[in-house]
């Protein structure tokens, strides 16, 4: 059985007059991260680590920021988009670990609708992906507020 490890490492600003959208889940919080997309730090994150594992470039690469046809969507459907390259490439996701920076909103609350979330997107069982989320007690742009970032690490089987 051939396996592959990829990491994912995605941040956005956080600015206001934007929904705030972690895993696929609203969090209600006065503002919300910037970017062409839903700016989904977590799916994102998860999405280079997942083509990173399957050595198929970068988020950038096959959603390009600039790109109008992606401006605004929920970034669910660009893992399931991402989900059908890696099958079409003969691989499919074991397990994902990610760790969300934000000093602000707590998550603790929201970890268990996002995992679930998450879990749906990838077609895992809850107990083949793990969240986690810090803060950087006060330290650097994370810990002034001005945005938030994840770190994801996917691990990936070749399909026989």
């Amino acid at each position: 059985m051939t396996q592959r490890t990829g990491i994912g490492i995605d941040v956005h600003p956080l600015v206001e007059g934007r929904e705030l959208v972690l895993g696929g889940v609203v969090i209600p919080f006065e503002k919300g991260l910037d970017g062409n997309s839903d700016a989904d730090v977590l799916i994102h994150a998860v999405i280079d680590a997942m083509l990173g594992a399957a050595a198929l470039g970068d988020i950038g690469t096959h959603f390009p920021p600039g790109d109008e046809r992606y401006l605004g969507i929920a970034s669910g459907v660009l893992l399931t988009e991402t989900q059908k390259m890696l099958k079409a490439a003969l691989w499919r996701v074991e397990y994902v670990d990610a760790t969300i920076l934000a000093e602000r909103p707590i998550l603790r609350p929201f970890m268990p609708q996002m995992k679930l979330s998450m879990a749906k997107l990838l077609g895992l069982s809850e107990d083949s992906l793990n969240l986690k989320a810090t803060t950087t007690d006060g330290l650097g742009f994370i810990g002034r507020g001005e945005g938030i970032s994840c770190t994801a690490v996917a691990t990936i089987t070749r399909i026989e």
